[in-house]
């Protein structure tokens, strides 16, 4: 993936995110983009919300491990497996609910990721945030991962909000406003920038 045209647009725009980009070096945002149809994405990240990422890492696994016969359970395998074996790899009982509503909406017609990528992203997120815990994050996570769109900002993400404290020194965490002001010198290239926000922070102090 070539993301020479989004750098140069960014170190333009901002200097001081330009700085950054020099720090930490080539995007490489494409070595993460994920795999799997939507039911896949959605329960991965249900499953890995508001938890630490390798808790959700084992509890993701052990739920796969469910369905032996395929790479991924279908949205009926899950809706009939019983809550307390889904419980019996860590899931809570919240999202046992979760996933289990988020099955039934693909039974009754969710969208494919095909049927998404010829959407817009704000339709997008009306069309998934009304299966129960799936909120503007979860489907701005699939925007920028799965369905690797180039122009989405997370504002209520508080890695993006730490990352940029730290890179513009602000005294304290911004508000939803002050990223949305940010952002928008990072248009049309907003998940680059997030990119290396998230990567800011993974740096040492001197």
């Amino acid at each position: 993936m070539d993301y020479s045209i989004a750098i140069t647009t960014l170190k333009h725009s901002d200097p001081i995110l330009a700085r950054l980009i020099e720090i930490i070096g080539d995007c490489k945002l494409y070595q993460v983009q994920q795999t799997g149809d939507l039911l896949f994405s959605l329960s991965r990240s249900i499953l890995y919300q508001q938890i630490s990422g390798k808790a959700a890492g084992s509890i993701h696994s052990k739920f796969l491990q469910l369905y032996p016969h395929s790479p991924f359970p279908t949205a009926l395998d899950i809706l009939n497996t019983p809550d307390d074996v889904l419980r019996g790899v860590g899931i809570s009982r919240p999202k046992v609910l979760y996933l289990k509503d988020l099955a039934q909406k693909v039974l009754d017609g969710l969208p494919t990721l095909d049927q998404l990528q010829a959407m817009e992203d704000e339709s997008i997120i009306e069309a998934l945030t009304p299966i129960k815990g799936v909120g503007r994050w979860t489907v701005q996570m699939l925007l920028m991962f799965r369905l690797h769109r180039l122009d989405v900002l997370p504002v209520d993400d508080l890695g993006i909000r730490a990352g940029i404290r730290r890179v513009y020194s602000l005294a304290e965490l911004p508000n939803k406003k002050t990223v949305e002001d940010l952002g928008q010198m990072w248009k049309p290239y907003r998940s680059i920038a997030c990119w290396y926000l998230w990567r800011g922070l993974e740096i040492k102090d001197n």
